[in-house]
């Protein structure tokens, strides 16, 4: 058996005791404080321990939790400074490790799925696995015919496990919430329940996987291993080496983080142009810089791993994005909010100022209205308190925006990617990537000429 918790009075009590030891804690915030301790201090040990109950025990009960986790984890950077080193610390374990299945788990998996002489299949196997993640774990091995893989191993009773956690964790959500400010916690988990089925089907990641494989075969800026085998709950592909993007966000170069960004936002909109599929799980442990780019082995591709959730857009992203984010940047408030109220953005019981939509949308957009934008936790920072503060018109205003639930996953995954450009620190020509993959953002009749470039933003 794993020892993934799987019982589900097992897996509740662990989860149903994270709001108790945050209300526990509040209680000795409040003592600290009536003893004489400063609020900024006895605020910053209460987020170090929040932050480290909270993340051992998702990254402990992997499944559902371990996944809520890692989408959390993209938005570190919207964490005030003084407390966003505990949670960092934190979250990057859950995104490269967590505790392993026994060897005897996974040889019984093994064997069930691929026979009793899987071992023939390698002419290696290690039995220690080199990477974990929420539903499954990964080992490398050399396959029959030479080729080094990764072999994913599906955890015994995942499936269960993960529809446990999300459907907990929903329950208080509305706890969670002040842990990320500017991010709705409660749509997050219900979007993230909604895909368990499509995680859990290896056959449906293969497809996502080797069609991204094929299309950016012999891609001079992106690379995506190839599927070598798969059957239900493992999935066998080619080994990628390189270096994972949480180890670039904690010390690589400036040349790096500029590289990473660029690739990143470079494969964000290009993917669905050119596959029909948006890869919707973009983590740091989700992706490598793989030397070897279109200047040499000094330069660097960005490799692409886990296409357990993808968004299925046939025509790409839709055109409707271009041309509201064009309208925008070209201060078309009432065209804008027009077309918002087409798309269902704006419901019809609801009416809003098109000028203050257009204040609410224009420094989200910022990256975009320039040539080249750096990315960092300051700006991040900046939009979350402007969006997450009861006390803004921003916060009063978006409450009001509605997301069509076709654009829902879309709206998660370009929050995530600009979450990690700004741990990056990444210098992203954004704009060049709007005009060449995102449909309906270049006008028919052609650009204009003569935009300024903005200094980065403070950090």
């Amino acid at each position: 058996m794993s020892d993934l918790p799987r019982k589900a009075v097992t897996r509740t009590a662990k989860l149903a005791a994270l709001p108790l030891g945050f209300a526990g804690r509040a209680t000795w915030g409040l003592g600290k404080r009536i003893v004489g301790e400063s609020a900024e201090l006895v605020g910053r040990e209460l987020q170090q321990r929040t932050a480290e109950q909270l993340f051992k025990v998702l990254g402990e009960l992997k499944g559902g939790a371990m996944k809520f986790g890692q989408a959390l984890s993209v938005f570190e950077s919207a964490l005030p400074e003084e407390i966003a080193g505990p949670y960092r610390a934190a979250l990057t374990k859950l995104q490269e490790a967590a505790p392993p299945m026994p060897t005897r788990t996974v040889h019984a998996v093994l064997e069930e799925r691929l026979g009793e002489n899987w071992q023939e299949l390698f002419l290696e196997f290690e039995d220690k696995p080199s990477a974990a993640a929420s539903i499954g774990q990964v080992h490398r091995g050399v396959w029959s015919d030479g080729r080094e893989v990764a072999v994913k191993v599906q955890y015994p009773g995942a499936g269960e496990a993960l529809l446990s956690d999300l459907n907990q964790l929903s329950r208080f959500a509305r706890l969670l919430g002040p842990l990320i400010p500017g991010v709705d916690i409660k749509p997050l988990i219900a979007e993230l329940r909604d895909r368990v089925s499509e995680e859990l089907d290896y056959g449906l990641e293969a497809q996502a996987q080797h069609a991204h494989a094929e299309e950016f075969a012999g891609d001079p800026d992106v690379v995506v291993p190839d599927v070598v085998h798969q059957c239900d709950q493992v999935l066998i592909t080619e080994w990628l080496d390189g270096v994972p993007l949480s180890e670039v966000i904690a010390d690589g170069t400036q040349e790096q983080r500029d590289r990473a960004g660029q690739l990143l936002a470079r494969f964000l909109f290009s993917g669905p142009a050119r596959t029909g599929l948006l890869h919707a799980d973009p983590h740091p442990g989700n992706f490598r810089l793989v030397p070897g780019g279109p200047e040499g082995e000094d330069d660097w591709r960005l490799g692409v791993l886990d296409f357990g959730t993808v968004d299925r857009l046939p025509g790409g992203l839709p055109a409707t994005i271009g041309r509201s984010l064009r309208m925008t940047l070209d201060g078309e408030a009432e065209a804008v909010y027009e077309l918002l109220c087409a798309e269902g953005f704006v419901k019809e019981s609801i009416e809003l100022d098109p000028d203050a939509v257009l204040d609410y949308l224009l420094p989200i957009i910022e990256p975009a209205q320039v040539e080249e934008f750096t990315f960092n936790r300051g700006w991040m920072r900046s939009q979350a308190t402007r969006i997450g503060d009861p006390r803004s018109p921003a916060y009063q205003l978006g409450k009001q925006i509605n997301l069509p639930p076709a654009y829902l996953l879309i709206h998660r995954v370009t929050l995530s990617t600009i979450g990690v450009l700004c741990q990056l620190g990444s210098t992203v020509r954004l704009r060049e990537e709007l005009e060449e993959w995102l449909p309906g953002f270049v006008p028919e009749e052609g650009l204009e000429e003569g935009l300024e470039e903005k200094p980065a933003a403070e950090a």
